[in-house]
């Protein structure tokens, strides 16, 4: 009796189609070869597999092996991607295949590492990781952003959550939203460039153009949360100093079932009105000690930018202080001459 046949479709779309199939179809050719009884063809961001079923499902599950493979790590060499399509014995992992080490947390396109690159770094995704929504408060240059973002990009990657959504409040440091060109998008989008940056670190271009083009990358500014229930999503509220009570409570309030949220900010850099008060303030203060929500300030050591940033922080606050303590004398003098 003859073996009936079966297919199998097997989707790419969680990663980059040319890391899969390699330069000219090289692994692509390898997969083919591994697997001369079944009938393989690509289609677009899909394989097809046709055969025996035995056949069909080890082909699968070799596949689905690489393509893990790739999510968290963004490139496999040819050499490796051989090994796991056939069944040599694996060995040891790759050093790069060392995700859970504790200062990687994403791989980037062609295997870039993005490492947390200081002790509070590390401590932030450490305490991300026990937190469904977390504070990190620091000066600029510390890679709080940076931080978040990276580890919103390895839950997506993980499937721990189904899409990342990130926000800034657009409060004019400055500058007026009003006179610069363009529609509201294009007045905005300068706003929110350093989450692009961060992103397109982290992910191959044409992925990012996918998972924004499917709203599975948000990037958006505060006032569009209002009235939405942000379920199995990784969340980033950037520059949250810059946010009022209401817009922060709103914000905290939007964040539904298998969620998880990191709010940034940098209490140095306040841009609202002088008759606003920062909301992040007052939520670092009030929420400090719920179970489930963590505090992670970072400071000078954590910056990572030129060696200057962190001499240039430190005069300044200096500068605070005398005039801190200064204001202080002033107050205590004019009480005394009463």
């Amino acid at each position: 009796m003859r073996t009936p046949l079966t297919e199998a479709i097997i989707n790419l779309e969680t990663v980059n189609p040319i890391e899969f199939f390699g330069i000219n179809n090289s692994k692509f050719d390898i997969l083919k070869k591994t697997f001369p009884l079944l009938k393989i063809l690509s289609r677009g961001s899909q394989i097809k597999l046709a055969g025996r079923p035995d056949e069909v499902v080890n082909a699968q599950g070799k596949i689905e092996q690489v393509l893990k493979y790739l999510e968290r790590n963004g490139h496999i060499s040819e050499n490796y991607f051989s090994r796991v399509i056939g069944n040599e014995e694996l060995g040891e992992p790759l050093p790069q295949d060392d995700a859970a080490s504790a200062d990687i947390l994403v791989f980037g396109p062609n295997g870039k590492v993005i490492r947390a690159k200081t002790a509070n770094q590390k401590l932030m995704s450490t305490i991300s990781e026990k937190n469904d929504i977390i504070f990190a408060i620091g000066p600029a240059g510390t890679g709080k952003t940076y931080t978040a973002v990276a580890l919103a990009v390895r839950a997506l990657k993980n499937k721990s959550v189904k899409k990342i959504i990130l926000t800034r409040p657009a409060v004019e440091a400055g500058e007026s939203l009003g006179f610069l060109p363009g529609d509201l998008k294009e007045k905005i989008d300068p706003y929110l460039r350093p989450l692009y940056d961060a992103l397109d670190d982290m992910i191959p271009a044409d992925k990012l153009t996918y998972y924004m083009a499917n709203r599975i990358i948000e990037i958006a500014p505060l006032a569009y949360m209002r009235g939405r229930t942000l379920d199995n999503s990784f969340i980033i509220l950037d520059e949250a100093q810059n946010t009022t009570d209401l817009q922060l409570k709103m914000f905290l309030t939007r964040i539904g079932p298998n969620a998880k949220a990191i709010i940034t900010g940098d209490l140095s850099q306040v841009d609202l009105p002088k008759n606003q008060r920062s909301g992040l303030i007052r939520a670092t203060r009030i929420l400090k000690n719920i179970d489930g929500i963590g505090y992670i300030e970072l400071d000078e050591a954590d910056v990572v930018r030129h060696r200057l940033v962190k001499h240039i922080i430190r005069a300044y606050d200096k500068e605070q202080a005398r005039e801190d303590a200064l204001r202080e004398e002033l107050k205590n003098n004019s009480s005394v001459s009463k």
